[in-house]
Order: structure tokens, then sequence, then C-alpha cells
């Protein structure tokens, strides 16, 4: 793949950056909803960076809660949370995890810009490789105990219970596990069922492996995103990437679902229809308003259209040679939640104790940009459905994770409702797990 606006790139780096990207005549709003305004693509050779600094939450400091809920700190103290799941017993395990070093194999220019991003944005740490089980053995809303429940992983992410046996993707391998009903630890090493597509030399490699698994328990699936920003490092970087799998339990055989997704984090089901939801990460490097991230729903043989054009049929310049005959096929998402939001967390509100207006739609954790001025994302927010798909505006239900000065007090990553119908969340910067119920 190769630039076909080099000399207009290079303009734009001798006349300055943030020349270049910093005017934006779209508001974030403008470019959100299931038929966003999309503005004319800016080239530049590297990102428009603005990261807040991870500062962490002070003592007794919490997010900010919408009307009528209340927010506590469920677990503290923990080493990078990224992802979680619920046990049927009401035990919650947590992925203390980050990238494996080579995940951030970038040369040049704009990798000196990227490791600095990562370690301003403190999440250049190296990764604990351990999920957690966090219990709340009186009820009163906060864990009490915390045990190391598997160690030893490499970059852990999605997990899935079916039957007796836990499944976790590792960032290279879709492992299994024993598991009996109240357990707080797991000495077994597991068995690998598949492998996953993972790996350095790559520009922009995306290491996390989310997981679900089918209604049935016969099939897994496992969000995979690109080893690249726009595949310049050549599609033969790109096998099975940008894609969700789908896995046979007993048999590890694997093909692609759905393709086309730059980088699918969250995936969850649809409890009102069935249907498996995602949210994705879009592509960088074309000003502050592009390109929208997006929550849309995934079926078998969908294609999205990345690399050669997003939110349907809108053609990247940059990709070269493009493919018409794919680009005709791209499907247009669902809902943009606007430009470099970053959403990670997915989980739908059905049989949550949250108020009735969240009984119907979709939690999303929104980690928040690295690259747009002014900076987006950094919440949590909720999108009401209606008949199967999303409807009107977003409603933040939990924010303060940015502060007034430009800081990261947290990042809120993955999302679940837990067994007593309260919405948890992870964040990587604030290193817990916020608790949202209704407010008494």
């Amino acid at each position: 793949m190769t630039s076909t606006s080099t000399r207009h790139a290079c303009l734009c780096l001798l006349a300055g950056l943030s020349a270049c990207t910093a005017k934006s005549s779209l508001t974030l709003m403008d470019g959100s909803g299931p038929e966003p305004t999309l503005p004319p693509p800016q080239l530049s050779l590297i990102p428009n960076v603005d990261i807040a600094p991870a500062v962490g939450w002070r003592t007794n400091e919490l997010p900010l809660a919408a009307g009528g809920l209340a927010v506590n700190a469920y677990a503290t103290e923990l080493d990078h949370p990224r992802w979680l799941y619920v046990l049927p017993n009401g035990d919650v395990l947590v992925a203390e995890t980050n990238g494996p070093p080579d995940s951030s194999a970038i040369k040049g220019i704009k990798g000196a810009v990227m490791g600095s991003v990562m370690k301003k944005a403190g999440a250049a740490t190296p990764s604990a490789n351990r999920i957690s089980l966090l219990r709340d053995a009186d009820g009163d809303g906060v864990a009490e105990i915390n045990h190391a429940f598997l160690s030893g992983l490499n970059s852990p992410f999605g997990m899935a219970l079916v039957g007796d046996t836990l499944y976790v993707a590792n960032t290279d391998a879709l492992m299994q596990f024993p598991y009996h009903d109240g357990d707080t630890q797991i000495p077994s090493p597991g068995r690998k069922l598949a492998d996953l597509p993972h790996g350095p030399g790559t520009l922009n490699h995306h290491w996390t492996k989310s997981l679900v698994a089918s209604a049935d328990g016969k099939l897994l699936f496992v969000g995979v995103g690109s080893n690249s920003n726009i595949a310049e490092g050549g599609m033969d970087k790109e096998v099975d990437r940008a894609s969700i799998l789908e896995i046979d339990r007993l048999t590890g055989a694997t093909r692609v679902y759905s393709s086309g997704l730059r980088n699918p984090v969250g995936l969850a089901w649809n409890p009102d229809s069935g249907t498996l939801w995602a949210v994705v990460n879009e592509r960088d490097e074309l000003g502050n308003d592009l390109v929208p991230d997006y929550l849309t729903a995934v079926r078998d043989g969908d294609f999205y259209g990345w690399p050669y054009s997003y939110f349907g049929q809108h053609l990247d310049p940059r990709v070269t040679p493009t493919s018409p005959q794919m680009v005709a096929r791209a499907r247009v998402p669902d809902y943009a939640l606007g430009s470099h939001v970053a959403p990670l967390g997915l989980c739908f509100g059905s049989g949550s104790a949250l108020p009735a207006r969240f009984a119907h739609g979709a939690f999303i954790g929104l980690h928040g940009s690295w690259n747009r001025k002014p900076p987006s994302g950094y919440k949590v927010i909720f999108l009401a459905f209606e008949n199967g798909l999303p409807v009107g505006e977003p409603e933040t239900v939990l924010s303060g994770f940015l502060s007034e000065s430009g800081d990261a007090r947290g990042r809120p990553v993955g999302v679940a409702i837990d067994a007593t119908g309260a919405l948890l969340i992870a964040d990587d910067v604030g290193n817990a797990v916020w608790r949202v119920s209704s407010q008494q």
C-alpha cells in the first residue's frame, strides 16, 4: 500500500501538524448517528497527537454518574484492568493485561511519536498477564476478595465460560481451562484450542482479542484487529485480521465470520434480537473528524470496507490499488459514535437493575482519543435500541475521566452487568473497577 498524496502530506508536515488538522468545521455530534455527515479527508504523514496524560484518581475521588445513578469503587489497586467477565455465581473476572512487547513495533518518525504517546498515556507498562477473581461476598457492592485466578498468560483479554470450561483469548491463542463453580484459582496450564493471528513486524499491531460464545455454546467468536492502520505493510500481513473469527468449540476449526472491521473490540449479543453486535475502532490520520468509530450488527459474510473504504463506500485516498468489487460490498455500519472516541467495552442493558431507560440498549466504554483536538471519548455512554436498532443520541452514563486541565484520571475499557444488575466498568488508567447502580 502506498500513499497517493505524498506531496500534500509533506506540505502538511512542513507547515506544522496542527495547522493541517486543528481546523474542524464539524462538532463531534455531526460525525455520529446512523447517517453521519463526513468531511473530506485531511492527509498527514504523522497523526495529530493530543493524548491526555495519565494521572489517575486522587484518594476518594470518583467518576461522575448520570442522574438517577450512583457510582462506587468495586475494586481498586489493580494492574491495568482491561476486560471483565461475570461468572454465573456472581464472581467477576478481570483481565489485568497490556500488549506484548512487540505490539508497538513502529519505526521512524511515526514510531517516535507513537512511543511518546504510549508513555504519556500510561499504556507502555508491562503486562501483568493475569486474570484476577473479584468477589463481593457480603453484597455491599465492594469486592473484598481479590485472588490471582489465572497467571502466566500472554496478554489475555476476552473470556467466556461454556459448561465447565473457561475460554481465554490470549493475544496469540484461544486457550481453555477447567472450571468448577466457586473456584478462586485455576492451577492448570490450560490447553490451546486454536491459534490466533499475532506477531511483530508491521506498523500498528492491535493485540486485543475479544471473545463471546454463541447461545448454544457450540461456537466461539473472536474479534481480531488489523496489524496496521491501512494495510501499509501489505495485505499478506493481514490474513484473518480486521475480522471476527468463528471457532468451533470442539474442534478449533476457524473461519472468518465477518471482515473489513479495522479493530472490532467489544462483542456482545443483543438479547432482544439474538444478533451479534460489535464496536469498531476505525482508521487514523485523516483528520480530527475522520473516521468515525462505530457500533454495528455483524452477520455472517458481512464486509465493512477496511482498508479500501470507510463507513460504506467512502474511499480512503491513501490505499492503492483499491478494490472496486470489495468496496461495492462494503456495508454501512449501523451507528457512528464519533471520530477517535475509541469504543472498547460493549454490553447490553437487559437484566440490569438500573432505571427503566437503560433496559433496552447498549452500554459502551469510550476509552478516549489520542489523536484528536479537542479530545473525544473518555466516558461511558448508553445508546437506546428500538426494534433491534440504536435510536436517538447517546446518554452519558459515567464521566469525569478527563479533568478540566486535560489530564486523564481514568480511561474506561470493558463494561459488564454484574449479578446484582449493576454496571461494572474497568478503568485501565485509574486501575479500578467502578460500579454504577441505581441511586437509593
